[in-house]
């Protein structure tokens, strides 16, 4: 369990400094980790929790960018797509569900990072309430609402610094939705967790995001950007394939 613990830090640590540079990392970089550790329900369920306060401190320090017509847009739908996905989450086995996770999180990655040039411009509500309705299913599913969000950020040609300050309250309005409707809908429940991770959650978090706050004046928001999905694409092809081998 030490190793476990040590390895839960080190990816919180890193999530956390990424999310204060680029605006996403932590649901990115810790979710498959912990979903290889702990399992599919379990490690997304802390991973909303641990992205809830992430989002909500970081929301302190880039307050002034935020775009809150759209954070109350996106958030405010958020719920319908999180429904489904708890409910899918309570049917399906956990090899299946790990699966779908590492999945779900490469499609999400190779889309926000080739499909980028195909992408048309938008405008208006409509292709914000889908991204929110995408994004509130990715984020129970998989601890990932970001990507989808960003495919509407692409398309609405949103600037990045008002994106990124935009995603840390719609991150957490995320978590706290996707953890609500996934314990009170039956689909899983935190009453085994160690209760050392959470400490060791809060440290990590905090620790990456003094790290962020530092490096944010020195490592360009595309370069952490490119680091992040390097290690959330290697976290996603090694919860997808551990998924596939159980149901084998």
């Amino acid at each position: 369990m030490f190793l476990d613990l040590a390895l839960i830090f080190i990816v919180v640590v890193i999530g956390s400094a990424m999310q204060r540079i680029s605006g996403m990392g932590l649901g990115l970089i810790a979710g498959p980790v912990l979903v290889v550790i702990m399992g599919p329900v379990e490690g997304i369920l802390v991973v909303n929790i641990l992205a809830f306060l992430n989002a909500a401190a970081t929301t302190m320090t880039v307050r002034e960018y935020v775009d809150w017509r759209k954070f109350a847009i996106i958030s405010s739908v958020l719920i319908v797509g999180s429904v489904p996905a708890a409910l899918l989450v309570r049917e399906v086995s956990g090899d299946l569900l790990q699966a779908l996770v590492g999945g779900l999180l490469l499609l999400a990655l190779a889309v926000t990072t080739f499909g980028k040039r195909f992408i048309p411009p938008v405008s208006g509500t409509a292709p914000a309430v889908v991204a929110g309705i995408a994004g509130g299913f990715m984020n129970t599913l998989a601890g990932i609402a970001g990507p989808a969000i960003t495919v509407y950020a692409q398309a609405s040609r949103w600037p990045q610094q008002s994106f990124a300050a935009t995603l840390q309250p719609i991150f957490m309005v995320a978590g706290l939705i996707s953890f609500l409707t996934k314990v009170l809908s039956g689909a899983g429940d935190l009453t085994q967790t160690d209760w050392l991770i959470w400490p060791v959650g809060v440290l990590g978090m905090a620790l990456g995001l003094w790290i962020g706050v530092q490096l944010s004046r020195k490592v360009p928001r595309e370069q952490a950007r490119k680091l992040s999905l390097l290690l959330a694409t290697a976290g996603g092809l090694t919860a997808l394939i551990r998924g596939i081998s159980g149901m084998i």
